[in-house]
């Protein structure tokens, strides 16, 4: 009986707290009308995106919490009712006594450890988690070649403008059609020279056409004091141009 006295005791205690948190977060905060009062927006209209998706995360994160709080008070008041009824303590499923080690680890338990629901770990994921797998079966990026996958198809897309602005990339940008994720990313082309160097069908009458990358490529061996990217020539050959 002492036994089922400390029980009665400590879900009583826990029954008082979880009420207790809930009047004090209002639920919450799901009595509220909408997602909008608890941040204190009447409207998203003039919201970042990326904005209003942390406000819906936090939201399904309150009612995702509101509900194990509120299984939690069922699950209480349930292990309360048996023990008003005399079955507290006795296996739903088989009869059996459930052991005393089992009910002071898991107080609001109806079930013994054999008939328990919770048998298997649930292999189902969240439904947000399928933007972690590739999103396009058919675009595999193997390892010895390359392919279009599902990046380019989003670089195709964001050139054409996205609601990103400077501060939102990390990378040095120069026009607003390349504000995404690896807007630099070499297309087309192998080395940076690719794109401004040219020769002819036998690799002679190289022909030079200006641009930025060949300004940003001149700069850089400039600063080096560089002729080639290679590595430092003979000094018959970098003397004259480095002085």
């Amino acid at each position: 009986m002492q036994h089922l006295s400390n029980l009665r005791e400590q879900l009583l205690q826990e029954k008082r707290q979880i009420m207790q948190r809930l009047r004090q977060n209002d639920h919450f905060g799901l009595t509220r009308t909408s997602a909008h009062d608890s941040v204190g927006e009447l409207s998203n209209y003039d919201n970042h995106p990326a904005d209003s998706g942390t406000e819906l995360y936090e939201r399904e994160k309150d009612i995702a919490l509101n509900e194990h709080t509120e299984r939690e008070l069922r699950d209480i008041e349930r292990a309360l009712q048996a023990m008003e009824n005399g079955t507290y303590g006795i296996c739903q499923i088989c009869g059996e006594a459930i052991p005393l080690e089992r009910l002071e680890a898991i107080p609001t338990t109806m079930f013994c450890k054999q008939h328990s629901a919770d048998q298997v770990v649930s292999q189902q994921r969240p439904i947000e988690e399928s933007v972690l797998s590739p999103p396009f079966g058919e675009f595999v990026v193997h390892e010895d070649i390359e392919t279009f996958d599902a990046e380019d198809s989003w670089q195709k897309v964001a050139r054409f403008g996205t609601s990103e602005t400077p501060s939102d990339v990390q990378e040095d940008t120069v026009h607003y059609d390349r504000m995404y994720i690896d807007a630099g990313e070499q297309i087309g082309y192998v080395e940076p020279l690719d794109t401004f160097a040219a020769t002819d069908l036998y690799g002679t009458g190289i022909t030079i056409y200006p641009n930025i990358i060949h300004e940003q490529y001149e700069q850089m061996l400039d600063d080096e004091q560089l002729m080639s990217p290679l590595g430092d020539l003979p000094a018959y050959e970098k003397d004259p141009y480095t002085s």
